[in-house]
């Protein structure tokens, strides 16, 4: 049986396990003693607390991996997926760094590793679905929305954060990049704001988020926009709080102390945005495809209306990123996707067959990408 290391036991690392360990003899490693109690009733789950920074040590443990999973915070992310590499291994990872991940392409090409990127949601299975379409047609325009959120709305944000609200500050502060008329423009983040209709969530607002990634290198595709979903009134909440100076990164002098405004937003809002236990949420994504194809004018929309899973205590959030990254997984292991180098996901969805076996592998876990 293969042997998997997965680095990180959060929220979607813990999904990730637990998916894998029904095929696989799973290794994980977190520095959180509490986050690695979760398995101890999965009989092919080998536990451990270690620090993926001490390089000699990730050595060491990798040792029998046939594959790694990433799955550690983005701040931490590129460097330890720079490890991964060094270590000889072929790598998942779903850390969403905000650094090029390119710049790792030649030493991923020297080491003759398979290293996929990004491999989510979105930026994850929307890559990996307009990679699948590229291949197919002359695409002239690509838009995306996603957003996850729980189905209760609470004042005054009505927003609750399936990971650290320090991420998804990040999100509203890193200017937006999008591609209008084949020209790459600028925007500030919460931008744009437009509401739209989502069957079984209602009006939602969508706003200019950094989230095309790769795509902007990847992708010669004259017309590109990528928005965050949030229930209405979200985004202007979010622009007093920049524009006031609470997600600046730079300290200031509060009577003698040195204070990270962004930090001490961020332990403010931990509280408040924490999303509960068993707590019901969801993940809704709608991708519009525009383009020609053998000459004829064609569109295609994708929609993902997923919700927390009660039987398996799962969160939506976990399922749509976390599945996407072991259908991947299982890509490589079966020997379906061995291309060498950093792979964004739009690499996977234009290989022979990817496409379909991930689909299946989502399907088969309910959730189900619908395409209109």
């Amino acid at each position: 049986m293969k042997n998997i290391l997965v680095l990180g036991a959060g929220m979607v690392g813990s999904a990730i396990v637990k998916d894998l360990a029904q095929d696989f003899e799973v290794n994980v490693i977190d520095r959180d003693d509490k986050n690695l109690g979760q398995f101890s009733n999965y009989s092919s789950v080998n536990a451990k607390s270690g620090d993926v920074s001490n390089f000699e040590f990730l050595l060491k443990e990798s040792g029998d991996a046939d594959l790694i999973i990433c799955a550690v915070p983005g701040s931490i992310g590129f460097e330890t997926l720079e490890r991964i590499i060094r270590c000889g291994k072929n790598v998942v990872d779903i850390s969403f760094f905000d650094k090029d991940p390119f710049e790792l392409d030649k030493l991923a090409k020297e080491n003759n590793i398979t290293a996929v990127v990004d491999c989510g949601v979105a930026p994850g299975m929307s890559n990996l679905i307009l990679g699948y379409q590229n291949s197919k047609m002359d695409i002239e325009s690509f838009h995306c929305m996603v957003g996850g959120l729980p189905f209760k709305k609470i004042w005054p944000f009505h927003y609750k954060a399936p990971f650290s609200p320090a991420d998804v500050l990040e999100e509203y502060t890193r200017p937006a990049r999008l591609r209008v008329n084949g020209e790459v423009i600028v925007k500030p983040a919460l931008s744009d704001v437009e509401i739209v209709e989502f069957k079984n969530a209602g009006e939602l607002e969508s706003f200019n988020t950094d989230g095309l990634r790769t795509l902007l290198t990847t992708m010669k595709i004259p017309n590109m926009t990528e928005k965050t979903l949030r229930y209405p009134g979200h985004a202007e909440y979010m622009k007093v709080l920049r524009e006031t100076g609470f997600f600046n990164k730079d300290e200031i002098d509060i009577e003698g102390q040195k204070v990270s405004p962004i930090s001490l937003t961020s332990k403010l809002l931990f509280p408040i945005w924490k999303l509960g236990k068993s707590e019901p949420e969801f993940t809704a994504l709608k991708l519009i495809i525009s383009g020609k194809e053998n000459g004829i004018s064609k569109k295609y929309t994708y929609e993902l209306f997923d919700e927390y899973d009660k039987e398996t205590d799962i969160s939506s959030m976990a399922r749509t990123t976390g599945y996407t990254c072991t259908a991947t997984a299982r890509l490589i292991l079966n020997g379906k996707f061995n291309r060498k180098g950093i792979c964004p996901p739009e690499f996977v969805g234009a290989e022979p067959g990817c496409y379909e076996f991930v689909l299946s592998e989502l399907n088969k876990r309910n959730v189900v990408y619908n395409i209109l």
